[in-house]
């Protein structure tokens, strides 16, 4: 085997063992993905069921009364400041 052969035979290893190294991030990288996804898909549909609760309630706050209980109004921010932190958490891994 020449100098040369030897050379591009090494070359070629190179780039094989580069494609395989390549390939295998991708596909850890996909799967994270996919994954992220699924995560993102769950986290919003949580944020989705405190969204309706949050929007009844404070429907049914503004049409009560003038004098909302202390409670109510606590629960109904705090509820707010839940969906809208879960919210950032799927922008964020978005």
């Amino acid at each position: 085997m020449s100098d040369s052969d030897k050379k591009d035979h090494t070359d070629e290893s190179i780039l094989q063992k580069l494609l395989g190294e390549i390939e295998q991030d991708r596909d850890r990288l996909k799967l994270q993905a996919h994954l992220l996804k699924a995560d993102a898909k769950d986290e919003w549909d949580k944020v989705e069921k405190k969204w309706h609760h949050f929007k009844g309630n404070t429907q049914h706050v503004a049409h009560e009364t003038k004098q909302v209980s202390t409670d109510l109004f606590a629960a109904t921010q705090l509820l707010g400041e839940e969906i809208k932190a879960g919210l950032k958490r799927i922008l964020k891994s978005l």
